[in-house]
């Protein structure tokens, strides 16, 4: 892997060196996570859904489509983004995340925003 690669883990997950910076994208800190074995190197707390977002959708994949709508919606007006933005893809990073569902989470949604504004710019 080579500096620029944009990867997703959970939170629960075990740190590993091929991370490389370790960007938390919750709101929250995970339940029960200990900070020491996080290995978080940022939390970027406002690129993560609005309260309000976040508790519509509750990881209910029937309400994903609609939930991805909203949420690129709100991350085309977040100037938080510019935080990731600095970090890559100049750096390997990591985006975080406590949800248990790998395949319905907000970090895939920014993940993919990333990565179209990227090829876009």
């Amino acid at each position: 892997m080579n500096a620029g690669s944009l990867l997703l883990k959970r939170a629960y997950e075990p740190a590993a060196d091929a991370d490389g910076l370790r960007v938390l994208v919750d709101r929250l800190w995970p339940r029960g996570l200990d900070k020491k074995h996080a290995a978080i190197d940022e939390w970027l707390k406002d690129v993560a859904p609005t309260p309000g977002l976040r508790k519509w959708f509750g990881h209910d994949p029937d309400r994903w489509q609609e939930f991805r709508r909203r949420y690129l919606a709100e991350l085309a007006d977040n100037r938080a983004i510019d935080g990731l933005r600095k970090l890559w893809p100049a750096h390997r990073v990591t985006l975080v995340y406590a949800a248990r569902d790998t395949e319905h989470n907000h970090a895939l949604v920014l993940r993919d925003f990333l990565l179209g504004a990227a090829t876009s710019s």
